[in-house]
Formats: structure tokens, sequence, C-alpha cells
């Protein structure tokens, strides 16, 4: 079936020749968010209610949570009617201030009376602008009883229930903005001090069977200690299916090298062998190849079994 047709023996089909080609250098890395965020409550208080789950799309400044209002309510009920007795005791306190400074004026009070009065006038002032500053800490303490999101973007995941107990420092729920998903690689030295801010590179990802064109946002100045390798941050266009965390593989331009590349539609293939039929001395020669790569443009790449100069025969249509 391998046996070239006589017109096909005569008119040799293509010529081998060695090409410079682009060389590249897997690299494994994987999708991180630029933009991400941990959302914890500012006060202590239990979870009343939790509105988003892990994978919902919020917005900027959407309810993620509220915590219980009664207590808080009540600080500020309570702050609120002991700033109203204690402006009372403080106006009561600056009249008779006033008419202490009369009397004095008059000789009819002494200077340690009056001093008595401006002394009270003072500490009640005191302790009505202490209870207006508790009243705006309780005003707050309220607010943050209702959680917003500070970013547009997905939930990753939540990390408490309603009637859970929040407090500063806990994390509730996780959140990333998809827009600002990017790959991180750690590219060896040899590699990293070639690229460049800017550059194209080729990164796969296996999960989502996609290989697209990134490009170089970024280089960590500044090797990783132990590998001897520079963290290196690639933007990816939008797709919708990206996540945090999946696995990628970067194509990192290695130089080039000089390579034989043939059409595969002149080689055969029986069982794991590849086979060329070439225009020998005496006639079609059979030759029994290694390939490597097979490239988008229909070619492969042949490591062992032509050089430069062979010219190929069409195979015959009898496989």
């Amino acid at each position: 079936g391998l046996k070239p047709r006589p017109e096909q023996a005569q008119q040799p089909a293509f010529r081998v020749v060695e090409e410079l080609v682009a060389v590249t250098e897997p690299v494994p890395g994987s999708v991180e968010a630029k933009q991400a965020t941990l959302v914890a409550s500012r006060i202590i208080a239990r979870i009343e209610r939790i509105l988003v789950r892990a994978g919902d799309t919020v917005r900027e400044g959407q309810l993620l949570l509220e915590l219980e209002r009664t207590d808080l309510e009540a600080r500020v009920a309570q702050a609120g009617n002991q700033i109203t007795a204690a402006r009372a005791r403080f106006t009561e306190a600056e009249r008779n201030l006033q008419r202490s400074i009369e009397l004095q004026q008059r000789g009819l009070l002494s200077a340690s009376d009056r001093e008595a009065a401006q002394a009270t006038r003072d500490s009640l002032q005191a302790d009505l602008q202490r209870m207006e500053q508790g009243l705006e800490e309780a005003r707050a303490a309220l607010a943050y009883a209702s959680i917003h999101s500070p970013l547009d973007g997905r939930v990753v995941d939540r990390f408490a229930e309603p009637g859970d107990m929040a407090a500063p420092g806990t994390t509730l729920l996780s959140l990333y903005n998809p827009l600002s998903l990017r790959v991180e690689a750690s590219v060896r030295e040899q590699l990293a001090v070639t690229l460049a801010v800017g550059q194209a590179v080729s990164v796969s990802l296996p999960a989502l069977d996609s290989v697209v064109q990134g490009s170089i946002e970024e280089i960590v100045p500044a090797a990783e200690p132990g590998s001897r390798s520079f963290l290196v941050k690639i933007r990816l266009p939008y797709d919708d299916r990206l996540l945090p965390g999946l696995y990628a593989r970067v194509d990192v331009p290695a130089g080039s090298e000089r390579r034989m590349r043939v059409p595969e539609a002149l080689l055969a293939q029986v069982g794991q062998l590849w086979v060329a039929t070439v225009a020998g001395p005496e006639g079609p020669e059979r030759r029994f190849l290694r390939v490597g790569k097979r490239d988008g443009d229909g070619r492969v790449e042949v490591v062992a079994g032509l050089q430069a100069g062979d010219e190929l025969l069409a195979q015959s249509s009898e496989r």
C-alpha cells in the first residue's frame, strides 16, 4: 500500500529543507486574580442573614450580609437619651454660670463661687462631648451591621452561616474580580531575562481545552530564592469559564533552532511508525522516520530519518 504510483515517483512533491523555527519551553502556572478581597465584619455581632453563595456575581455596593441590629439600635437609642439629659444639665449649668458672672460683677458673689459655676459648666460640656462621640460610634456600629461588596466580582466561597458570630478579623466571604484574572508562572532565570512586558505568549488551559494568546503584564524584578526563577504575570483575554486556581501552561519563547518540517500529507503511518517515500538514485525509497511536534499548518517536525535535500514523493492513496 506504500508503493507510489509511477507518475508520482517521477514528480517529487516536496524538497526537504532546514528551517529556522522558533522554540518554546512549556512552563507550568496557575490562574490567579489580581483583584481579590476577603470580606470581614468590623464589629462583634451575630449574623442574621447572608444574601450570596459561592459562584454568585455581585456588584460594587451590593448588600452581601446583615448582622443582628437589635442590640446596636438599643445602643443608639440609649446614647441619644443620655445626650438629651446631658444637654439639659449643660444648658442649666450655662445659665447658672451667666448668673454667677452678673452677681460677681455686682459684688454679690465671691470669685470662688463663680469659679465653681465655671468648673461645673466645663465638666458638663466635656460629658456632653464624650456622649456625642459615643452616639457617633453607636451609629457607625449600626451602619457596619450591613456589609456591602467592595468590588464588582464573583463570590469564591463563604465561610459563615446565619447564626454564627462575626468578629473583626474573621473572614466571612471571599470575592474576586473575573476581569482581573491572569496567569502567574515561575520562569527560570535564563528565559526570564529575555522576556519583556507587553510580549505575547501562548497559554494553554487544559481544563477548558483552550489555547489563548496572553500578554506579559508584569515581571517581578527579583528571583525567587532557591529556585532562581522569576514570577511572570500574564494578562488573559476574558473568558467567563476562567476560575482562580486553574492549571495553565505557558509556552515561553526560548530562541530558535534549525529543524526540518514536512507536510504531514506526504507521510504514511504504519502502526506507531511514520514512513516517507523519498526519490532515490535507483527509484523510490521507503524511509522510517522519528517525528516531533505537529504544527497547526499541517506540517510535522522530522527528528530523524530525513536530511536536507531529500525529495519526498506523494504517498499512494491506498494505505
